[in-house]
């Protein structure tokens, strides 16, 4: 996913700024009517939407996942304009879905969700009706361990085996991308239930513990390094961009990638995007390469 309109100044997708009001950190760099200093919050949800605008009218630009923490910058009735920590995101979320966040709480998260999802269960019962449903990359703050099962520090409870310490990684992104195979594409998607091009990039770099920009011309213009030769230059795990567009090159001549054509995340050859695309965006414009372990195609 990438944003269609060129922006003049700094780009209001990671920066908090309106006419009327922004934060404080870019006064005297942007013109506004107030400045203010944004209070943290965190996400109590397990999937929030992000829009452009305060009204659920309004496009999806993204979401934010269980456990990340987020700086409001305003609240106007049940509206939040937020700005997520993970990625630098701005936009609005219901304000019902975020709990207020103490930095010195001694509430930092300990442990993030391996599994594509996960149930949260008010006791350590499979049995129970679930009380919420966490996704990969989600943050949590474990407090106790039981026959299986963790303890948030929210009173509920998780499979523990769904969880794993937040500096475990899984370097071989490509086999992370994999697991999302077949989960349907949605606009601004951030989870296996749906998610966009490069939400499915973002998080799957994520679990090497490498930080991507949300939008694919923003990872276009951060991640990793530029491989010269185009296409034909591209090793297993490498990123390939199009105007718009972004995929994980997986061997033997393939990509991966959530797309609207397949309106799901699919592995295809290259060649037949090319064939398929080329008169709307064009041949590869740019290759980079993530700063890892090399990806090998399974």
């Amino acid at each position: 996913m990438s944003a269609t309109t060129k922006r003049p100044g700094l780009d209001s997708r990671v920066h908090a700024y309106r006419p009327d009001l922004a934060v404080a950190s870019l006064q005297g760099r942007v013109e506004a009517g107030r400045f203010v200093d944004p209070r943290p919050a965190r996400v109590n949800a397990g999937v929030v939407s992000v829009r452009q605008g305060p009204s659920g009218l309004q496009r999806q630009t993204s979401e934010l996942l269980y456990g990340e923490i987020v700086d409001v910058v305003e609240i106007a009735g049940a509206w939040a304009w937020v700005q997520n920590r993970t990625d630098g995101y701005v936009g609005y979320v219901l304000a019902k879905n975020l709990s207020w966040h103490r930095e010195d709480a001694g509430d930092a998260s300990t442990h993030r969700v391996v599994a594509l999802r996960s149930y949260v269960f008010p006791e350590p019962n499979l049995k129970v009706p679930a009380t919420e449903l966490l996704h990969m990359t989600s943050a949590v703050t474990v407090i106790e361990q039981r026959d299986g099962w963790a303890r948030l520090s929210e009173g509920n409870w998780v499979w523990v085996r769904h969880l794993a310490p937040m500096t475990y990684t899984v370097p071989n992104w490509v086999a992370t991308a994999r697991r999302f195979m077949g989960a349907p594409y949605a606009w601004g998607g951030r989870s296996s239930i749906g998610l966009d091009c490069s939400a499915l990039v973002q998080l799957a770099l994520a679990g090497a513990g490498i930080a991507a920009p949300r939008d694919s011309d923003l990872q276009e213009a951060a991640v990793g390094a530029v491989v010269e030769g185009g296409g034909e230059a591209a090793e297993p795990g490498d990123l390939l961009f199009w105007p718009g567009h972004v995929a994980i090159m997986t061997g033997g001549g393939k990509i991966l990638h959530a797309n609207a054509h397949h309106m799901a995340v699919a592995e295809e050859k290259l060649s037949e995007f090319r064939a398929r695309t080329l008169d709307s965006v064009g041949e590869v414009r740019t290759v980079r390469r993530p700063v890892g372990s090399r990806n090998q195609s399974p």
